[in-house]
């Protein structure tokens, strides 16, 4: 399929092939028939892009302060790899845009294939041919609602919650600010509200056209605070929606001195807010900030886990602003039409937003992209699965590799580490956009921009990487060894104990096939020259692990039970891993406890003390929190045993300590392991050998699910494989 997309770091715009993106279990599949250019957001976007490093810099100074902890923790070129690959990504456009049900998730509400729908989210309902949305961010049309008109939802829904939350009672006066497309239809908004409304922008046209909706026109050349004051006695309107996008502190300016005492100020669009204190405080004026459209917008839970607000508590949703919005428009209450000034054949997107850039010097408002030609069906190029059984090393010698999963790690880390190894043939990739694919296909040159199940059938593809979300790590694993093909997954590799038990009886009844986890660290420069200066026979060790993991956003989908498991499951099996290596043992029993002062549930704790006990008697402490600053170290090891003690400190440098002597180890650059693990596994493949020992494997991966469970119920857990099954291994 075709979908645009601008690069990050020249800002060029493309419309390129790829693949149909995935229909997850919450999820809808539409084949679009038009999508909206939102002219505002959009144009910021292309302006970013064409700016220099430098001025991207200035632009985004939360990125460059993030840079910079990176950096501190992980070292300039972590740093320097990080921003090089980011920038080399291709991002798509677009948030709003409607067609036809193609495919519906089993979990997705109310959507059936052949609708009719409108669909909203950046990331989602993208300018292609077709595109993936999670149901809560897709509503029906309207019979008498054409699919051009519902392109304009989200914007419409976006107009909506400002008008919302300013409030608006019949008969009250308001002033818009900034007559774009959110500013027509709010005026339309306030207007069926029956409220008087006051339009003012600094393009005379788009007043003009303000006042065609019913709007009191403030001309382009006029003062708006003294237009507002002369159109009602000197009180002030009841209340000022921002609908303008520009860097100026005008509008709230403005919005203070033309509000009446007590008044309310919502700002939509992007402007300045250096809130000025006098007009504010003196008229007790309330500000307010619009977060998009509507209650559910950057929760996670809500916009991809599928989970609905009750009515009673919450009237209007995001999906719910946006079915309200499309009611409107079928009941004439707004006009939408006749804001259209342009459409374009997607095919012709480019000369679309070339208007945005002035090169046709036209002026616009609308522009509309439409799909009807070069579409394929998304059915023709799903792929058939079916078992196969392909050869270990391909005829030419080399290993044959699929990714399935392209994010940031793996595009910036795993793949390129993959593709430098000489054996390897990187055959193709996957991810469920499609979007991420084609970027690392791009940067890397993959010739192949796949469907994950692609990686099943192939003949050529011997090793299937799974670098995808978590909750698909079991699943894509599990398909890897019944179609014969070894599997490297990335960490964890469960979310909970009935998939592991399915994987361990597989794993233990196919030993021919190699089931690696990217747990790499155990395979890192320093860690091999501590288990060698610390040898079994001194004894048992005492393990003291400590993450300063920083704090992940609370929307972050690692935080999201269904999708990452929380930062214990996710994170925390890296150093149960760790302990395992240094102490040349498996784990058997596990406890933890979370710190206090939060109302986290332990799945989602972000700062706990996980202990647990090897099967030599060794002891391991791992303080995993996110309360430390960026400049100490991310990840510091100490162990002792034997009157002998050794230390890693962040896998930058450490130290070997006898008592008598100290000897200083590590280069000062960082290696956590990544190179050693793949060289390892490939080399395992080719000599027939298991790289990971599936007890070790196995108890490790227990041991971390039941560190969950240990913490909320305030008890040691014994790590039993035979309760995943090992005696019907």
């Amino acid at each position: 399929m075709r979908q645009l997309f601008q690069n990050l770091k020249n800002g060029a715009l493309s419309v390129r092939d790829v693949p149909v993106p995935v229909a997850d279990d919450r999820f809808v599949l539409v084949q679009n028939q038009c999508s909206l250019i939102s002219v505002g957001t959009e144009k910021s976007l292309v302006d970013l892009g064409k700016k220099s490093l430098v001025g991207k810099a200035m632009a985004r100074p939360d990125l460059v302060r993030r840079v910079i902890d990176k950096a501190r923790q992980e070292g300039v070129r972590r740093a320097y790899d990080v921003v090089s690959t980011r920038l080399a990504e291709e991002q798509p456009l677009g948030y709003s845009s409607a067609g036809i049900v193609e495919e519906a998730g089993p979990l997705a509400r109310h959507v059936q294939p052949g609708m009719r729908v409108a669909c909203a989210g950046a990331g989602y309902a993208n300018h292609a041919d077709y595109v993936s949305v999670p149901h809560n961010l897709v509503v029906p049309i309207p019979s008498n609602v054409s699919f051009d008109e519902a392109a304009f939802t989200t914007v419409g829904a976006i107009a909506l919650q400002g008008v919302r939350l300013l409030d608006p009672k019949m008969g009250e006066r308001f002033l818009v600010l900034g007559l774009g497309l959110l500013g027509q239809i709010a005026v339309q908004l306030l207007k069926a509200n029956g409220c008087t409304v006051l339009g003012y922008d600094l393009d005379q046209a788009m007043v003009d056209r303000a006042a065609g909706f019913g709007a009191e026109p403030i001309a382009a050349a006029q003062n708006p605070v003294e237009a507002c004051l002369a159109a009602t006695q000197g009180r002030g309107v009841d209340g000022v929606l921002i609908c303008a996008g520009t860097s100026s502190n005008d509008p709230i300016t403005w919005a203070g001195e033309a509000t009446r005492d007590k008044g309310r100020v919502v700002a939509v669009g992007a402007v300045g807010l250096d809130v000025p204190r006098d007009p504010y405080f003196r008229k007790e004026i309330s500000l307010m900030v619009s977060r998009s459209y509507g209650p559910g917008r950057y929760d996670p839970a809500y916009e991809e886990g599928g989970q609905d607000y009750p009515v009673g508590y919450v009237r209007f949703t995001e999906q719910r602003n946006m079915e309200t919005f499309l009611d409107l428009v079928a009941a004439d209450k707004v006009d939408v039409k006749s804001l259209i000034t342009h459409r374009f054949e997607f095919s012709k997107a480019h000369d679309a937003y070339g208007l945005l850039e002035g090169k046709q010097g036209e002026p616009y408002l609308g522009i509309v992209l439409e799909y009807g030609e070069g579409q394929a069906q998304a059915g023709s190029v799903r792929p058939q699965t079916a078992a196969s059984h392909p050869p270990k090393i391909g005829a030419d010698g080399r290993i044959g590799v699929y990714a399935i999963g392209a994010g940031n790690y793996a595009s910036g880390t795993l793949l390129p580490l993959f593709k430098a190894v000489p054996e390897v043939s990187l055959v193709g990739v996957a991810s469920g956009s499609g979007r991420g694919a084609s970027n690392a296909a791009r940067s890397l040159g993959i010739a192949e921009v796949g469907s994950p199940d692609d990686a099943f059938v192939r003949q050529d593809v011997s090793l299937v990487l799974i670098l995808t979300r978590h909750d698909s790590h079991a699943r894509y694993a599990q398909a890897a060894l019944d179609s014969g093909r070894h599997a490297y997954v990335e960490k964890p590799l469960a979310l909970d104990l009935a998939s592991l038990s399915d994987l361990y009886k597989t794993s233990l009844a196919r030993p021919a096939q190699h089931l690696t986890v990217g747990f790499n660290r155990r395979y890192a420069p320093l860690t091999r020259q501590v288990v060698d200066y610390l040898p079994a026979s001194l004894g048992p060790k005492g393990i003291n692990i400590r993450v300063n993991a920083g704090r992940l956003p609370d929307n972050s989908w690692i935080n999201d039970e269904r999708q990452g498991g929380g930062r214990i499951v996710g994170e925390v099996c890296h150093f149960i891993d760790l302990a395992s290596a240094v102490a040349g043992a498996p784990v058997v029993s596990v406890s933890g406890r979370a710190l206090g002062g939060t109302d986290e549930p332990p799945k989602l704790a972000q700062d706990a003390i996980v202990t647990v006990g090897l099967a030599d008697g060794s002891m391991a402490s791992i303080l995993y929190t996110s309360r430390g600053p960026a400049q100490m170290s991310k990840e510091y090891v100490e162990v002792f045993a034997g009157g002998k003690g050794a230390v890693i400190d962040n896998f930058q440098t450490g130290q070997l300590i006898d008592g008598v002597r100290t000897q200083k180890i590590g280069s000062g650059r960082q290696d956590k392991g990544q190179s050693a693990i793949i060289t390892a596994m490939l080399q395992g493949i080719r000599d027939g050998k298991t790289l990971q020992d599936p007890i070790t494997l196995f108890s490790v991966s227990m041991a971390t699910i039941l560190a969950v469970e240990a913490i909320a119920r305030g008890i040691s857990l014994p790590v039993d494989l035979d309760l995943l099954g090992a005696s019907e291994g």
